[in-house]
């Protein structure tokens, strides 16, 4: 792989944290919020990712069959924003307004801890992703200079 390719799939990187990180802010951002306009408290939002491929089916065969396993993935992308699926958290609050018939208010299934452990480890990944980069950067620019005497 060559120092630009580890640059681009860093930057792919990058891309995918920064919208993982803003899916966990809008989870944290609506921890509270019993309706919306869909009706219904707020559900959790997850991003879902795939391993972009590099080349057609015969190249990654003929690829495989020499061992040159490095060379089959180009990159990171975000496809979808799941819902989670999981039940919304009742609370008995039979004063609040959205209140069901039974006094059970639905909140939504943010659980704010997974969330604090998800950014934490987004975090890492951004951080990581930005080392990458700095090194491919500071090889290219080592080697420039080599040339140069």
């Amino acid at each position: 792989m060559s120092l630009y390719g580890s640059i681009k799939i860093s930057s792919q990187g990058l891309a995918v944290q920064r919208q993982r990180m803003e899916l966990i802010a809008s989870n944290l951002a609506n921890v509270s919020t019993t309706r919306t306009p869909e009706g219904g408290p707020y559900l959790r939002r997850q991003l879902v990712v795939e391993a972009i491929p590099k080349s057609e089916f015969e190249e990654q065969l003929h690829n495989f069959m020499n061992n040159e396993h490095d060379d089959l993935i180009k990159g990171a992308r975000a496809t979808e924003i799941r819902l989670d699926p999981s039940p919304p958290v009742m609370r008995y609050e039979p004063e609040h307004p959205h209140a069901d018939a039974e006094g059970y208010v639905a909140y939504p299934n943010v659980n704010p801890a997974i969330e604090m452990v998800d950014m934490v480890g987004t975090s890492r990944s951004y951080e990581a992703n930005i080392a990458a980069i700095r090194s491919a950067r500071e090889m290219v620019g080592d080697t420039i200079e080599l040339l140069r005497t």
